[in-house]
């Protein structure tokens, strides 16, 4: 069965999406199954692993017509993809008067969960119905925060929402891990930004960070991963790097018991990191 992992901010602009589609293409370099469902109406993730957007209404068409999950599964050489469109922007509204409407999304993806090792889902960058899907259908939570003034603003609301499905829709939902990204190590905001996050998440920052990389803005455009479009590029380097520690991270979560660095503890809203002078 496939370990279902929702990224989560709902902070645009944070490297959620290029996360998704770079660890989705590592991974499967690394020879492991992988399914990247996008859930975000913008379809970046979509067009990003090579998928015309405006050719399948895909997950929408599952959700809100009833079509078959696997009928809608795209294959491309970075992973699987199932589409997102600019339909998905209303499904929410739709959504409200179904059955079981948190859980749509988690019973979508149970037929094809056999067929993976990894489901990743990107979630749209705001806090409602879409994504509330994807944390009732997922096992762990990925957070990618930017290594900015502005990157801590949010997270505490997030966490809340996190231990709210926790308690009363997803029991067993965890936080996978942290992930600093669009990182620029030469100024002494994202070094503070990163304390803080550390301080925040205790044992849960992966050690690898995504550095702000021009190549790696570029391979979008071009309907490629980062290591499809230039793999000697810094960016390629560090989600190479990224993949193998989510791995090394994701065996030793499996192995724990449920809370030993769980998500129910209290992240209290700490103070902003000061901007630097000068």
């Amino acid at each position: 069965m496939a370990k279902i992992v929702a990224i989560v901010n709902q902070k645009g602009g944070v490297g959620k999406t290029t996360t998704c589609v770079n660890l989705t293409a590592a991974l499967k370099e690394k020879g492991l199954k992988v399914l990247l469902c996008d859930f975000d109406p913008q379809a970046n993730a979509t067009s990003g692993m090579g998928v015309d957007k405006t050719l399948s209404q895909g997950i929408y068409d599952v959700l809100i017509n009833g079509v078959e999950t696997s009928k809608r599964v795209v294959s491309t050489r970075y992973g699987d993809v199932l589409p997102s469109c600019k339909g998905l922007a209303g499904a929410g509204i739709e959504m409200i008067g179904m059955e079981g409407r948190e859980f749509l999304l988690r019973k979508a993806l149970e037929p094809l969960s056999p067929s993976y090792d990894y489901i990743f889902i990107d979630c749209p960058p705001s806090l409602e119905l879409l994504t509330l899907n994807g944390l009732c259908a997922a096992d762990t939570v990925l957070v990618p925060v930017q290594g900015e003034y502005f990157a801590l603003e949010g997270l505490s609301d997030l966490m809340n929402t996190i231990r709210i499905v926790r308690r009363s829709l997803n029991r067993k939902l965890e936080l996978e891990g942290v992930l600093m990204t669009m990182f620029d190590s030469r100024t002494n905001l994202a070094m503070q930004v990163a304390e803080e996050v550390k301080r925040y998440f205790p044992g849960k920052v992966y050690a690898t960070v995504i550095p702000r990389n021009v190549r790696l803005s570029e391979a979008p455009s071009h309907g490629k991963p980062i290591t499809a479009y230039d793999r000697s590029s810094r960016g390629a380097e560090a989600y190479t790097a990224f993949a193998a520690e989510f791995l090394k991270a994701a065996r030793r979560l499996i192995s724990r018991k449920e809370g030993a660095y769980g998500i129910q503890e209290t992240l209290r809203p700490g103070p902003r990191p000061r901007r630097p002078a000068g």
